[in-house]
């Protein structure tokens, strides 16, 4: 499982408004044959926000998710008993909808009477999470997640739909950086790893390991580390406590430099524990940070 939720859907290849559709006659032929009644509408707010989940079957998708989607995030889970990892997500998601306090809403959809949902959907394989804003699905995940991977997932989704999303500190997480705060890096180094452990590829994880390394090397770093190493341009160590004491600086920027110069003209193991240096520094900025980016197109042009 990873943190990095892969999107198989695009919202416009599927339009359940004829799904909705074909329930609402079903449903008036039913009540014809019954009474000779049509069955009345929806009353006014069935579809508002503020539920925070809900079950639903393929005869109250229009009310319980399509119309309700014009007010808020809805999160349709599909799932069976006979598909535990499915079980699983639904209960993860429903931790998840209570915790942000109903700003979006869970439908919990299981597939034995949402058949002609599921369908309509092209779902492949359980679990599978749809996303559904503004009466039509934006987005769908099939397959396990990570609670990390699901919690950004949702907030990317929320954000584009004008939801807000209250952001969810996981307490290991928060306990591991207390720890590296107070500068308990050993419990830090513990309690991060054990963590990225249970949820491998967890970014806050990988940056949180990054950046107790960093803090362990800095005690021992040379406060004239940036002009011994520009006196030896050829001393690996130098160079590594170079862009460590840059990086504690603020100065991220002269650090990716100096290291993809040593990884340009150096080969074999030395070249590998340069590159892996850089990546850990990488992992501190994070992916989305604008230096990193740039940093990593000029990586790839010296190693391709």
């Amino acid at each position: 499982m990873s943190d990095n939720v892969p999107s198989r859907f695009s919202g416009s290849a599927v339009d359940l408004s004829a799904l909705a559709a074909q329930q609402q006659q079903q449903q008036n032929a039913a009540a014809q044959q019954a009474g000779g009644q049509t069955p009345p509408a929806a009353p006014a707010g069935a579809g508002a926000p503020g539920v925070v989940a809900l079950d639903v079957t393929d005869a109250t998708v229009q009310t319980e998710v399509l119309e309700r989607s014009l007010n808020t995030l809805v999160v349709v889970v599909f799932w069976a008993d006979q598909a535990p990892e499915s079980v699983q997500t639904r209960d993860l998601l429903q931790r998840l909808a209570h915790a942000d306090g109903g700003s979006w809403t869970l439908a919990k959809a299981d597939v034995q009477y949402n058949q002609q949902l599921a369908a309509a959907l092209q779902l492949q394989s359980l679990p599978a999470v749809v996303a559904v804003a503004g009466g039509r699905p934006v987005d769908l995940v099939q397959g396990p997640q990570t609670e990390q991977g699901l919690r950004q997932w949702i907030a990317k989704l929320a954000q584009a739909a004008g939801v807000d999303v209250p952001q969810q500190i996981d307490p290991e997480l928060a306990a591991a950086e207390d720890h590296m705060v107070e500068g308990n890096l050993d419990a830090a180094e513990i309690a991060f790893d054990k963590y990225l452990k249970n949820n491998p590829g967890s970014l806050e994880a990988e940056s949180g390991l990054a950046q107790v390394r960093m803090l362990r090397r800095a005690g021992a770093l040379p406060q004239d580390a940036v002009g011994i190493a520009d006196a030896d341009p050829d001393d690996i160590d130098a160079a590594l406590a170079a862009a460590d004491l840059q990086m504690l600086s603020g100065q991220a920027d002269e650090a990716y430099d100096r290291l993809i110069k040593q990884v340009a003209k150096l080969a074999g193991d030395d070249r590998e524990r340069v590159r892996k240096r850089l990546v850990e520094l990488f992992s501190i900025a994070g992916p989305d940070d604008p230096n990193v980016t740039k940093a990593r197109r000029k990586l790839s042009s010296v190693l391709f």
